[in-house]
């Protein structure tokens, strides 16, 4: 699902933008990435000619400062040697801005060599740019298990123009998209999608609320979210992100965008961006987990193409709830489950944002939730062990009940040999077998 980008200005000139615009944003976003900021301009025209990297010349300089000493820098014909030549063979992803490869790096300080992925950024698209920018300055900040890892990245010109690009640690197990919508033939457990959930709300929580500033993420989707070879979830694509709001002030006035299905509807309506925006993005996601389906789609008949409208009547009825989980969840005892995680999703998608929990919230739910849908197993092993045990004793009673059986003659004799034997040890002591005969019992 492609991401929707849209200002006024670009209404207004056709949807391009001005020759001199590009130039000075060009400038602007370079001197940026680069940590030379030319110092000649006033502050009021750094913040409007940025745009959408409309945050503070001063906030840009604190990134600058805060940026990892350990972001490599690669250089074009290094990247692609890793990649071979850009094989289509080895790309492993493809979006608005770029296409992203398998490649092999050198380690650092060692001889080892380790898989990374390289995204090469569109060479022609002034907003593949931008988010180059904006991937370097966030993510050689932020540092979190539940964030992909920035490794380094490439900047280089030439006659065939800017090359952009950057390397992040490999995520083997793809996106939860290839996973959750794209029919995988292994599905993902259910224990394993609340937990996905979980890894993907501490992300957003670490951003909204542990950082010294606030990073509103702005295009929360299934794609953006990698699974490493453990499955633990990992948010990418910082391209979009934004600083929120400063002290004082409730919201972030911005151009809007995101992925159509995800974005808040006071966003889409006002561009006034607040982090209650990524909550409901959150709460979305969490309904495709229920559901295995998409935001939108096509191709169902027209009263299921849009997942929240088609949920609504199901979710407060426990008796039709069942309709709307995943089919492929199918002999997991899973239901109740589902319907906290469907109460929790629709908290976070309260009409008023405001109304909204705080993902640190989220994070404490979801705990709750998994941590009883992690009993409900162990329960129903238990039992199956009770009855395990109740049906050998069963069998151990029959067992003894048709040795009682008078079947035949020997059958009998040997029931009476035992009781005859169990009574002489209890009542005088020991047989003497060497003088036994049958109907007659003798004692030393």
């Amino acid at each position: 699902m492609k991401c929707f980008y849209f200002t006024k200005d670009e209404e207004e000139e056709g949807g391009t933008l001005s020759s001199r615009e590009s130039k000075v944003s060009w400038v602007r976003s370079l001197s940026v990435a680069s940590s030379s900021v030319d110092t000649r301009k006033s502050r009021s025209d750094l913040d409007s000619e940025s745009r959408d990297f409309s945050e503070t010349f001063e906030f840009y300089e604190f990134l600058t400062q805060r940026r990892a000493n350990d972001l490599r820098v690669f250089s074009f014909s290094e990247l692609k040697m890793a990649t071979k030549g850009f094989s289509r063979g080895l790309m492993i992803g493809e979006g608005g801005f770029g296409c992203v490869y398998r490649g092999i790096v050198s380690a650092p300080c060692s001889d080892l060599k380790m898989e990374v992925a390289v995204k090469r950024l569109n060479r022609h698209g002034f907003q593949g740019h931008k988010e180059w920018i904006n991937e370097v300055n966030f993510l050689g900040v932020v540092k979190h298990p539940n964030l992909v890892k920035l490794i380094g990245y490439c900047a280089e010109d030439d006659e065939r123009g800017m090359q952009r690009l950057l390397v992040y640690e490999l995520m083997r197990n793809k996106s939860l998209e290839d996973h959750l919508l794209a029919r995988a033939a292994a599905p993902l457990s259910w224990t394993l999608r609340l937990k996905i959930a979980q890894d993907a709300a501490r992300g957003l929580a670490y951003l909204h609320e542990e950082m010294d500033f606030q990073l509103i993420f702005r295009d929360f989707k299934p794609s953006n979210i990698l699974l490493d070879e453990d499955f633990i979830a990992k948010l990418s694509d910082f391209g979009l992100a934004r600083q929120g709001p400063t002290a004082g002030l409730t919201h972030v006035s911005t151009s809007v965008v995101g992925t159509v299905g995800y974005a808040a509807p006071e966003y889409v309506q006002t561009g006034r961006l607040t982090a209650k925006s990524d909550v409901w993005s959150f709460g979305v996601v969490l309904y495709e987990l229920i559901t295995g389906r998409r935001v939108l789609e096509r191709n169902l008949p027209r009263a299921e193409q849009k997942l929240l409208e088609w949920v609504r009547p199901y979710v407060s009825d426990t008796k039709k709830f069942h309709f709307i989980l995943d089919p492929r969840l199918e002999g997991h005892d899973c239901i109740k489950s589902a319907q906290r995680l469907a109460s929790l999703a629709n908290k976070c998608l309260a009409k008023n944002a405001r109304s909204r929990p705080r993902m640190s919230e989220v994070v404490d739910m979801l705990e709750n939730i998994i941590i009883d849908a992690e009993a409900v197993p162990e329960t129903l092993k238990e039992t199956e062990n009770v009855n395990e045990q109740v049906d050998d004793t069963k069998e151990e009673g029959r067992e003894e009940v048709e040795l009682g059986k008078p079947e035949s003659n020997s059958q009998k004799w040997g029931f009476d040999f035992k009781e005859m034997v169990s009574f002489r040890n209890k009542s005088i002591g020991k047989l003497d077998w060497r003088n036994w005969t049958a109907g007659l019992v003798k004692t030393s």
